[in-house]
């Protein structure tokens, strides 16, 4: 993992630990580091570390893995953070990640997983839904389906 992928994990994992429902911006981190820490980094410098334009020297080697455990923190955030982790892990499958972080996101993390898991248990459930929302998360209508004048299925 490279420090901008880094950067760019901790400022996803810090906007879902303050349940702000978004990344904490590049602006709010130097804000942040000036007023709690007496620090002080650019903003267009942060945007070049995580671009991958800086910082180099400090990547992980290829193959390397830490995991970011923590004691802290409710049941619930530490599920969030290893659902944003699965999200990082696979964002070179866009679909997974973002199904993951649209978990991590909501408030209700591990009602979320409670109902995939009832849905898989479901018979026929879980394949009728891909057929109508499409595994990308957007309506996949079957044929012969009719769509509403909002482009939803009738």
């Amino acid at each position: 993992m490279t420090l901008g992928e880094k950067v760019r994990f901790l400022r996803e994992v810090e906007g879902v630990l303050r349940g702000l429902g978004r990344d904490v911006t590049q602006l709010e981190v130097v804000r942040e580091l000036r007023q709690k820490h007496g620090r002080s980094i650019s903003q267009s410098y942060l945007s070049q570390i995580e671009s991958g334009a800086r910082g180099y020297l400090v990547d992980d080697p290829e193959g390397f893995h830490n995991e970011l455990t923590s004691d802290a923190g409710t049941l619930e955030d530490r599920l969030d953070l290893w659902l944003i982790s699965g999200a990082e892990r696979f964002r070179r499958h866009p679909e997974v990640s973002r199904a993951l972080l649209a978990v991590a996101r909501h408030r209700h993390s591990r009602r979320c997983l409670a109902l995939l898991g009832a849905i898989l248990e479901t018979p026929g459930l879980a394949e009728r839904l891909l057929q109508v929302l499409g595994p990308d998360g957007r309506d996949a209508v079957p044929t012969g389906a009719v769509r509403s004048k909002r482009g939803r299925p009738a």
